[in-house]
């Protein structure tokens, strides 16, 4: 991913007013991140939990979606996948995460959901610059090229869920 500054992370969001966009928690420490090894930007809001962001780019520009996390059921002992990266985690290391829909369908409550890494690192993981324990990474025959093309195409139908009418 080429790196993205706060302007553009204002103006990419698809699913919020930009009072909103206005308003959000933007990572401080975007010059230090990895970029080189990011499929796309996310971030939980550290004020607010529940609240999470994610901002890819799309043809010239980037497109950001605001999300919510579900607060998961206590005490559930569970092993989840990531339906972007396919990575597993224990606990809560998976949430599922609903985007209000962009335009018309966001303005009547409608809403999609995915259940992503709960904190949006999927590119570290895939990448094994993150370890979400034993057995985190299932053995695959795929060179990393072509994992992260998979993860780049579930992204893009997500995304595509999110803005379509």
């Amino acid at each position: 991913m080429r790196p993205v500054t706060e302007p553009d992370i204002r103006s990419s969001f698809v699913n919020c007013t930009k009072g909103e966009a206005k308003r959000l928690a933007v990572p401080r420490d975007l010059a230090g991140r990895p970029w080189d090894d990011l499929d796309f930007l996310g971030w939980r809001d550290p004020a607010a939990p529940e609240r999470a962001y994610l901002v890819a780019e799309q043809g010239d520009g980037f497109v950001g979606v605001a999300l919510r996390r579900a607060t998961p059921p206590a005490g559930q002992a569970r092993r989840s996948m990531c339906s972007l990266c396919l990575t597993t985690h224990t606990g809560d290391g998976v949430s599922l995460m609903t985007a209000r829909k962009a335009g018309r369908g966001g303005q009547h409550g409608n809403s999609v959901g995915a259940y992503l890494c709960a904190d949006l690192a999927c590119s570290l993981y895939l990448r094994d610059r993150l370890d979400a324990g034993f057995g985190s990474r299932l053995h695959e025959s795929l060179a990393l090229p072509e994992k992260i093309g998979r993860t780049t195409a579930n992204l893009a139908a997500f995304l595509a869920k999110v803005t379509s009418a």
